[in-house]
């Protein structure tokens, strides 16, 4: 909880995980700078520029100790973030801080530490996909088989299954996580490039050797745990690759919206509920209420993402030549948000998945009520192959369906199976006309695809990813 008199920041207060905040935490990114400035000295070591071992000991020992009080007395003289850090790290590591970020630049630090925090947390964001993933798969594989009515428009339309319905859902996140995977494995990092991308600087630490400039740029790479740099950049890696994990962001928002619209809808007509707790509290004035807070709070939050992740194309269009610093202010301030409002969205989307209640009897009521519109072309084909005149049973029906209708909407029940089975033109007695009525038998293959889906496509998904915890949301 934050001091009183601070100022607020729901999305660490109310909505994302302690989890994925750690990784936006001013310690965290301030720790990684060093982690880089680190790996760069050990590296050129490697590389025969004169660093010893022990000066790499002394860098390493201090590491973990940053004092953001002196940091920002240095700040206030100089007015640049990096060079604040950089003194007070070499001036804690004594002798070694001299070897601190030669040649480097100050996007060096920020863009190489960047892209490390975009991987860490897709990578979470991946196992919270995959919690989601696990739980509507389970919910669908229990509910392969159970009859609801299919919407087109919000209108009743033919049947379907609730577990068909889930692997809807299943298959916009199942995108989602392969779109994930796409991203990690094409993260690049900017590597050692220089001020503005050449490598004159490191070509100076190394003599005029390219090669070992070249190798630079790979073995850095690799030690941050890229397959690689991106080969040629200006001061700052290209600012698309913010762009597309930002839409990666956000098409797991749409999904989550998707889902969490569909089960608002079917809670208000009493087909689904999400979880509501023994002493939730619908509404402080009509205490019978249940509303689907958490399923709005997913679209609230999944639209705010989406919103968010315009920032990406607009600052990747709008950069000048190798760089211009307008990026900077807009970054700081999107790429965490995005991650913490995507990691807020998929953890209570894994919590309502986990925790969806079906009400059976409602759906069979509403079942009830509409299949006997549905079944009206299979009864018409059966009384026409026993001779009936189609043209004339059509016109019957019509009359007859129309009839219903008026009944069904004045609250009464659906008379229209007794009105066909009570005309001798249709020559259907009332257990026929049952027989031919049976709701499973409108659902196709709604079942088969369940298990099929499951089977082919989201197991093989998820034996890739390990699932994080499905926790209770914070409020």
């Amino acid at each position: 909880m934050a001091a009183p008199d601070s100022p607020q920041n729901p999305l660490h207060e109310r909505y994302a995980t302690p989890e994925m905040a750690a990784l936006f935490t001013a310690e965290h990114r301030f720790r990684t700078w060093r982690r880089i400035w680190i790996a760069l000295a050990e590296t050129q070591r490697e590389l025969g520029l004169p660093i010893r071992d022990e000066q790499i000991a002394a860098l390493r020992s201090v590491a973990g100790e940053v004092d953001l009080t002196r940091v920002a007395e240095i700040e206030r003289q100089t007015r640049h973030d990096v060079v604040a850090h950089l003194r007070h790290f070499a001036e804690q590591a004594g002798e070694a801080g001299g070897v601190l970020h030669l040649g480097a630049t100050s996007a060096f630090i920020t863009d190489n530490t960047d892209v490390l925090l975009l991987r860490d947390g897709l990578q979470l964001v991946a196992r919270r996909l995959a919690a989601a993933l696990r739980a509507l798969a389970d919910f669908a594989r229990r509910h392969r088989e159970l009859p609801c009515l299919a919407y087109t428009h919000f209108q009743p339309a033919q049947l379907t299954t609730v577990g068909k319905r889930a692997c809807l859902w299943l298959q916009d996140l199942a995108m989602d996580l392969t779109e994930v995977e796409h991203r990690l494995a094409g993260l690049r990092c900017r590597g050692a490039k220089g001020t503005t991308g050449t490598q004159a600087s490191f070509l100076t630490l190394f003599d005029g050797d390219g090669a070992k400039v070249r190798e630079l740029d790979r073995r850095l790479a690799a030690k941050l745990g890229f397959a690689a740099s991106f080969p040629v950049t200006g001061q700052t890696y290209p600012r698309k690759q913010d762009s597309q994990v930002l839409a990666t962001l956000a098409g797991v928002a749409e999904s989550c919206h998707k889902l969490a619209t569909d089960l608002r809808l079917l809670q208000g007509v009493g087909e689904l509920a999400e979880p509501f707790d023994d002493t939730q509290v619908g509404s402080s004035a009509m205490a019978y209420k249940r509303n689907p807070v958490r399923a709005e709070r997913i679209c609230a939050l999944a639209r705010r993402l989406i919103t968010d992740s315009l920032n990406g194309p607009l600052t990747a269009a709008t950069q000048w030549l190798e760089r211009s610093l307008d990026d900077s202010a807009n970054r700081r301030l999107v790429l965490p948000d995005a991650f913490l409002t995507a990691d807020a969205v998929l953890s209570l989307t894994g919590h309502v998945a986990a925790g969806l209640r079906v009400r059976e009897a409602t759906i069979a009521a509403r079942v009830a009520r509409e299949l006997p519109f549905m079944a009206t072309e299979t009864l018409l084909m059966e009384a026409s192959k026993r001779g009936g005149d189609r043209q004339e049973l059509h016109e019957r029906l019509r009359v007859l369906s129309l009839a219903a209708q008026e009944a069904v909407e004045v609250g009464g029940e659906n008379p229209l199976l007794d009105s066909i089975a009570a005309d001798a033109a249709f020559g259907l007695d009332r257990a026929e006309i049952e027989a031919r009525v049976d709701p499973q038998t409108f659902t196709g293959r709604s079942a088969e695809q369940v298990t099929e889906f499951l089977e082919e496509v989201v197991e093989p998904l998820l034996a890739r990813h390990e699932a994080a915890e499905v926790a209770a949301p914070r409020v």
